[in-house]
């Protein structure tokens, strides 16, 4: 009876355990899924995974044109209190402004750890992320680099090309998914969040502070680290075209087409967000 007890015990910790692992979008994302449609359940489709992330990205584009709004109507009678150095781009914003950049970041960083553990819900955690991600986006294009807003569209333009370098890659089994490539990019990620997490409790720390803000202050470690997160993100377009295939042809119910979506939209916007970074360190590092 003990025994009996102990196993159900070790099995329920197991797929406890096997569950958390499966809810994380960069550990295992959908590829080890067992969920199969049934006979009258609509299978998953490369169409509808299609749609699904572009309007993940339309709702990006729509946060951009709320944040536009905002800037010409609810913005534009706030006086420019803040006024600060970004990478050599002189920017001047309200405390209003500067406010809703905040919230709208705190806010993305939150529904996305949320659709990270609670994929049911991806429709509109993913959604909301996008949208704030957008107004991140338009705040920094016609706010922060102010005069410089052909920035943005050509971080466009390189992400469209580096999306679709890396498709006909992963098309041309080029670069081919394997165990051993999901590791190395799994360890990749860990090291890039870790050295981030390091770098941003050192500059917490009084005494650590002047050495980390002499590192990341260097144009060069910072523009290298950058071309590396570039690369990375890249990288996870491959797992994320590998992944949508697994779904498709492995037959997973259609619940699935928006955690698929939702992860390639997602790192579609991280590629572009570090592309536009990128170019801000060098025309900020050229204007000085």
């Amino acid at each position: 009876m003990n025994s009996t007890n102990k196993n159900n015990t070790s099995s329920t910790a197991a797929k406890e355990k096997q569950s958390f692992f499966r809810s994380n979008p960069v550990i295992n994302r959908l590829n080890k899924v067992e969920e199969r449609a049934g006979y009258d359940e609509k299978a998953a489709g490369y169409g509808r995974i299609t749609i699904k992330t572009a309007f993940f990205l339309l709702v990006t584009v729509a946060g951009m044109m709320a944040y536009l709004v905002m800037n010409a109507t609810v913005f534009a009678n706030q006086p420019q209190e803040l006024a600060f150095n970004y990478k050599g781009f002189e920017v001047s914003t309200s405390f209003m402004q500067l406010g809703f950049f905040v919230g709208a970041s705190i806010l993305a960083i939150i529904t996305q750890i949320i659709s990270a553990f609670a994929r049911p819900i991806i429709p509109v955690t993913g959604t909301i992320y996008s949208f704030c991600q957008g107004f991140v986006i338009s705040f920094i294009v016609f706010t922060v680099i102010k005069g410089y807003e052909y920035l943005g569209l050509l971080a466009l333009v390189i992400t469209v090309a580096i999306v679709l370098t890396m498709g006909i890659l992963y098309s041309a089994k080029i670069i081919k998914v394997t165990k051993k490539f999901r590791m190395v990019m799994l360890s990749l990620f860990v090291t890039m969040i870790s050295v981030s997490i390091i770098s941003f409790l050192g500059y917490l720390i009084p005494f650590t502070r002047p050495f980390v803000a002499s590192i990341l202050g260097n144009f060069w470690i910072s523009l290298g680290l950058t071309i590396i997160s570039i690369i990375i993100a890249s990288l996870f377009l491959i797992t994320d075209f590998a992944t949508i295939d697994h779904v498709v042809t492995n037959k997973l119910p259609a619940k699935y087409e928006w955690s698929a979506a939702f992860g390639l939209a997602f790192t579609v916007l991280w590629i572009y967000v570090k592309i536009l970074d990128l170019l801000i360190q060098i025309v900020g590092h050229s204007k000085n």
